[in-house]
């Protein structure tokens, strides 16, 4: 369900006239993790718009407060979450997103429903192969155990910091931890993890939709989460898409909290680069 919030702020941008661009969080992160870049993006002549998945809350402590709010969310459903708060803009956005919310992005993008998108250190699609050990262990917090399908499932601080803050000091991984890590939904971790065999997943992208427009995937040179194998499969199976640009660009020496961490603003910059080459 769309915000009372989210709904007057669409309303706001579609007055306002400027190019919106939404983002899209990913697992064990709320909204506010991407309050730093729509400040450089609203500077920059955009709108920004920062939908939460459904059912979530405004704040850290709220989640853990309540962390039983995020089960129950596939990876469908919040696809069209997201499809149905950008079908409410007058203007067709950019859409940014992060690890799960690179995977969503490049499924609003295979609609036609994005100008640009660009997917941050993306969860993989059906049909993107590599599997690497530090995914699987990675992932493993959830997908160690089955019961965890139907769960919210938080990271301890040790798995935070091998998924997310590998690439940091242990002061500043400590210091995210606190700041951003949330608990998250096991649901869309055992659906990626099973897309492959599934023909009937809903972690499907369409690749070749004429309407995809141009699209930017960004790798963490050092992601346990998302390594480069499988940011660069997905960037194989999209730059196929003969009637809009892809590209890929790897973050040297970043890890899965390149939004987020100290080298956050590289990375802004280097995203907002690519979309004002194309949005108008």
């Amino acid at each position: 369900m769309t915000t009372a919030e989210e709904l007057e702020r669409i309303a706001r941008i579609n007055a306002g006239g400027r190019t919106p661009v939404v983002f899209v969080h990913g697992l064990w992160l709320l909204p506010s993790s991407w309050d730093r870049w729509t400040t450089v993006f609203d500077e920059a002549g955009y709108a920004s718009l920062t939908p939460g998945w459904p059912d979530d809350p405004d704040t850290v402590a709220e989640a853990h407060a309540h962390p039983e709010v995020f089960a129950g969310k596939s990876v469908g459903q919040v696809a069209d979450h997201f499809a149905d708060i950008i079908g409410r803009l007058e203007r067709k956005p950019v859409v940014i997103g992060h690890s799960f919310g690179g995977l969503i992005t490049q499924m609003i993008a295979g609609r036609g429903l994005a100008a640009v998108s660009v997917a941050i250190d993306p969860a993989p699609f059906q049909g993107v192969l590599p599997l690497p050990f530090s995914s699987l262990r990675a992932a493993s917090a959830v997908l160690g155990n089955p019961a965890n399908y139907h769960r919210a499932v938080p990271l301890t601080y040790e798995q935070f910091r091998y998924a997310f803050a590998n690439a940091v000091s242990e002061e500043e991984a400590r210091e995210l931890y606190e700041r951003f890590a949330v608990p998250a939904p096991g649901e869309p971790l055992f659906q990626a993890a099973v897309a492959n065999i599934n023909p009937w997943s809903e972690v499907k992208v369409d690749t070749q939709s004429p309407e995809r427009g141009p699209l930017l995937i960004v790798s963490g040179e050092k992601d346990h989460t998302v390594p480069w194998a499988i940011a660069n499969a997905s960037y194989k199976k999209q730059e196929r898409n003969e009637h809009a640009v892809t590209e890929i660009h790897e973050m040297p020496g970043r890890g899965h909290a390149l939004t987020i961490d100290n080298g956050w603003r590289e990375v802004a910059d280097t995203v907002l680069a690519f979309v004002s080459r194309f949005a108008k």
